[in-house]
């Protein structure tokens, strides 16, 4: 089969190779070969190929952590199928290997393109929105990378849940995303202050719940923005610079910094992880969340979408057709 393949580390446009005779990955037991109808690019695939992320595959490896498949047997054959594969046989190729209860039915309403970008970027924001922050109607959510693909997600799933959304992004055209995606105020801040600009949108009081997967300045700017009994939901370092906060200005302040690490949902509590996926299917036959596909690349070119994820120049959720 057609795979692409990464021999060494570093960035994915110059690690990454496509080769043309890779073995078919071979299912043992409990596992299922799928067939790749679409694949979903994820910042991990980036720190996978650099070496940065916390799961280190063998070399060679395929990346590729989330996809949209059809089973080549069992059961499940000819029904279409979401979840993250089994590394290091990974997404970017034409079959890969996955969990066979670890598996999901994608949602008829969606796309295979939509489908495969529903699971880990929505999950994350479902678990860190509802589980770990409790964000409650009337609130004011902040999102940070909101015309990225986890932060996208969440400006979704806040409106949904009733919340006033404030999106920050960086430039004209990603602030033009978040406002399509439905956010109540956007800021530009290479134009303007966040800090600021938040105050002066909620009266002084702040944001309720703070979505960050960016850390470094963006995590330390919402510390001055973040309302009386607030919560930080640290979801990533996109920025490259993992903060170290002041716990004396969290006690003063009484607001709350909270991790979330989704991919321990599917070790401690993989029920909540299908009643989650079930309310997001929900969600997506009524219209109320669709990922947001910005572009449909196909296959020859799954490294350019990685390298531009990597670089963060791209918006919404970039997938790549087999």
């Amino acid at each position: 089969m057609r795979a692409w393949q990464v021999g060494a580390l570093g960035e994915p446009a110059e690690v990454m190779r496509l080769a043309q005779d890779v073995p078919t990955p071979v299912p043992a037991e409990g596992q299922l070969l799928v067939r790749v109808r679409a694949a979903a690019v994820n910042f991990p695939d980036a720190l996978m190929c650099r070496g940065h992320y916390q799961v280190r595959p063998p070399l060679p490896f395929t990346p590729g952590v989330e996809l949209c498949g059809e089973p080549v047997d069992g059961d499940l054959a000819g029904t279409r199928v979401i979840g993250t594969p089994l590394l290091p046989a990974g997404a970017f190729a034409e079959y890969a290997l996955m969990d066979a209860a670890a598996v999901f039915p994608a949602p008829e309403a969606l796309d295979d393109a939509e489908a495969a970008a529903l699971h880990i970027g929505y999950q994350t924001a479902w678990f860190g929105l509802h589980r770990r922050a409790a964000l409650a109607a009337g609130e004011t959510l902040l999102v940070h990378a909101a015309a990225g693909g986890v932060g996208s997600a969440a400006v979704q799933l806040g409106k949904a849940a009733g919340a006033r959304v404030i999106a920050v992004v960086g430039g004209p055209g990603k602030a033009a995303v978040a406002a399509e995606l439905g956010a109540d105020l956007v800021i530009d801040r290479h134009a303007e202050d966040f800090v600021g600009a938040v105050r002066a949108a909620t009266g002084g009081r702040g944001a309720d719940v703070v979505f960050d997967p960016v850390g470094g300045e963006a995590y330390t700017g919402s510390t001055r923005c973040v309302a009386f009994e607030g919560r930080i939901l640290v979801v990533g370092f996109a920025s490259g610079t993992i903060p170290a906060p002041g716990l004396n200005h969290a006690l003063v302040k009484n607001y709350s910094v909270l991790g979330l690490h989704w991919g321990l949902y599917n070790e401690r509590d993989p029920q909540a992880v299908r009643q989650a996926h079930r309310e997001l299917t929900e969600l997506a036959v009524k219209g109320v969340v669709r990922p947001l596909v910005s572009e449909r690349l196909p296959f020859e070119r799954a490294a350019e979408g990685v390298q531009r994820v990597a670089d963060g120049t791209s918006t919404g959720r970039i997938t790549v057709l087999p």
